[in-house]
């Protein structure tokens, strides 16, 4: 349509100007003129932020209007604030991605782990979204903890006018599946907050689900009429907490690299119960790098025993064509079961499933959401080969099979060497996980193939996991304390030779404990090398099966406590890696006794001060 000096207010030369200027316009421009208007009309904007603020080909186009009126364009961006809450790194990467999205939709973005988030800002967030994850046994993760607290506590703030969407992330095979966001999601609209996108939960496959999530926030967001005129790209984001990804690979989580393995060292020694490897694996060609703390994935193969006993109940054909999982890959039956799909963890999603491919009423009473406690006392140890032998017959073909079962997770291992100190290498510790319940022996995916069917010169497909939760301090002359019983001793191997290769001063302190000093004292001659060489300014070991009282790393510490609190008063950081269940919450209580009691604390000011040690990044933990 073509203005006309008659039926407009402008004059001749005008109208010339704008009918050039808007049938080149796009729908954004178009948005943004509206708005632009609006506020020339109120005279709030200098022209230097306005011609600043504009993309290059608008720019162009607007230099073609009265001088008058470039002069005022407004610089009003809309905000939006993103909060993670992540043990191992996959929340504050989501996060990471989705504050991307958004300045590139002009958003001017705050990014911030939950525990380094100012609260009393919460109020004023027009948009707020947030990625988390679930710990244990429900529980939010550390870094997650105080604004977990503070949402469900008296001071949490109405949030009327404010636009949300959770991402939850977690694992079916644990109960309380995706709790923490779940609760996030519930609480926030408690508080009044509108829901612009309905929370996605995430299971341990969670590429495809958080990419629709994503998607679905950016449709809803630029959807969503703009506070003002729409900003540029360039605004700046607030990332307290984050951490860039170290490394520029194109190999990840969904692109693994098939490394080599080139050596693998039982660490136990002869006459031990237990098996424990050491494997150094060959980074050459892949690009990859890591920091001391990070993870590698290791992407396993199951038992082949397993497989063979599957298909062989089910009277299959292991070489017939099936689409496995959500990605449609297309493989004989027998090679998915082997490598892509999970076969030993029941969870309820997939007992739901195998309900409808059998006459067998007792599957589908086990699954009712009111019979949750009989349901976890069944998947307790039991395997996909112990449901399809309890609960027949079935009309089960292999391709159902293959449709149903949820893909194979990778599993994490704390990385136990320096890249300084180890170009093109990694090391990892993966202790033999073997037991036997129900009449069968079991035993851990990933650990049981290190141990029996990983040779050296075979491949293992592999990426690196960035944990920006478990760091060095950035001063290395800061004094580390590391509390890591068993395998969860590795990252301390990798905090220990970074500091040897940096040259640093700064002391460290290592408690190791295991079952028996003559054969399980995991590296032991590079802690004495390390001892001898000043690296390793103390050690305290707890050897339990050694003695009539067993000895854990808790009780060294508290052995230890007068010196243990004045490294604490130097401005040491205090590091936990291994068993969360058991290990972690006895040494967090004897933490909390060391501080009550040599600060002279009561103990709830013994609980804020270990809570602020955890705000401060001067407490962090690998537990698993």
């Amino acid at each position: 349509m073509q203005l006309k000096v008659t039926n407009s207010p402008f004059t001749e030369g005008q109208v010339e100007l704008l009918n050039k200027l808007l049938p080149t316009l796009t729908d954004a421009q178009i948005q943004w003129l509206s708005g632009y208007m609006t506020f020339y009309r109120a005279g709030t904007a200098s022209a230097e932020s306005a011609v600043a603020l504009q993309e290059p080909e608008t720019a162009a186009a607007a230099s073609a209007l009265p001088a008058e009126a470039v002069a005022v364009a407004p610089a009003v961006p809309r905000e939006a604030t993103v909060l993670f809450g992540s043990q191992t790194g996959n929340s504050q990467r989501l996060a990471g991605k989705l504050a991307g999205k958004l300045k590139e939709q002009g958003f001017e973005v705050t990014l911030s782990a939950m525990n380094a988030f100012k609260t009393n800002g919460l109020k004023k967030a027009p948009y707020l979204f947030i990625v988390a994850s679930t710990h244990g046994e429900g529980d939010p993760p550390d870094n997650a903890l105080t604004f977990y607290e503070f949402l469900f506590g008296k001071r949490a703030p109405k949030l009327d006018g404010m636009k949300f969407s959770v991402l939850a992330l977690g694992d079916t095979s644990y109960e309380f599946f995706c709790k923490t966001g779940q609760d996030f999601d519930n609480r926030l609209a408690e508080l009044g907050a509108e829901r612009i996108v309905d929370r996605i939960d995430c299971d341990v496959d969670f590429d495809g689900p958080s990419s629709k999530w994503l998607a679905n926030v950016i449709d809803a967001v630029t959807a969503a009429p703009a506070a003002g005129a729409a900003a540029s790209g360039a605004a700046a984001a607030a990332s307290a907490g984050a951490t860039a990804t170290l490394t520029e690979s194109e190999y990840s989580r969904s692109n693994p690299f098939k490394a080599e393995v080139l050596t693998t060292i039982n660490l136990n020694g002869r006459g031990s119960d237990r098996e424990t490897r050491h494997l150094e694996i060959s980074l050459e060609g892949s690009g990859l790098t890591y920091e001391p703390g990070d993870c590698v994935g290791i992407y396993p193969e199951n038992d082949p025993a397993l497989v063979d006993a599957i298909i062989a109940e089910m009277k299959w054909d292991g070489s017939e064509n099936v689409v496995s999982g959500k990605d449609g890959e297309e493989g004989q039956l027998r090679n998915a079961l082997l490598r892509q799909l999970e076969i030993t963890v029941l969870t309820r999603p997939l007992l739901e499933k195998a309900a409808a491919f059998t006459e067998n009423g007792k599957l589908a009473e086990l699954v009712q959401a009111e019979n949750k406690d009989a349901f976890k006392a069944y998947a307790n140890g039991r395997d996909l080969l112990d449901l399809l032998q309890d609960f027949g017959p079935w009309k089960l073909t292999g391709a159902d099979l293959a449709s149903i079962l949820r893909k194979l997770p990778p599993r994490l291992y704390s990385i136990a060497s320096s890249n300084k100190a180890n170009p093109e290498e990694v090391h990892v510790t993966i202790r033999k996980v073997e037991y036997e319940v129900h009449g069968r022996k079991r035993g851990g995916v990933c650990s049981v193939q290190v141990s029996e069917r990983l040779e050296a010169g075979d491949s293992l497909p592999i990426f690196i996991q960035n944990n920006p939760n478990f760091k060095l301090p950035a001063n290395p002359e800061t004094p580390v304390i590391m509390i890591g019983p068993g395998t969860g001793v590795a990252p301390f191997r990798a905090f220990l030779e970074e500091r040897e290769e940096l040259g640093s001063d700064g002391k460290t302190w290592l408690f190791y404990g295991d079952r028996h000093f003559v054969t399980d004292f995991l590296y032991q001659t590079d802690w004495q090398r390390m001892l001898k060489d000043g690296v390793l300014t103390k050690l305290d070991v707890a050897f339990s099966r050694d003695s009539e009282e067993k000895v854990y790393v808790q009780h060294r510490m508290l052995e230890r406590a007068a010196e243990l609190h004045t490294w604490l008063q130097e401005g040491a950081h205090v590091y936990v890696c291994g068993d969360e269940k058991h290990m972690a919450h006895d040494v967090h209580a004897a933490l909390l006794t060391i501080v009550e009691q040599q600060g002279g604390m009561s103990a709830e000011a013994a609980a804020a001060y270990v809570s602020e040690l955890q705000a401060n990044g001067r407490y962090q933990r690998d537990v698993y």
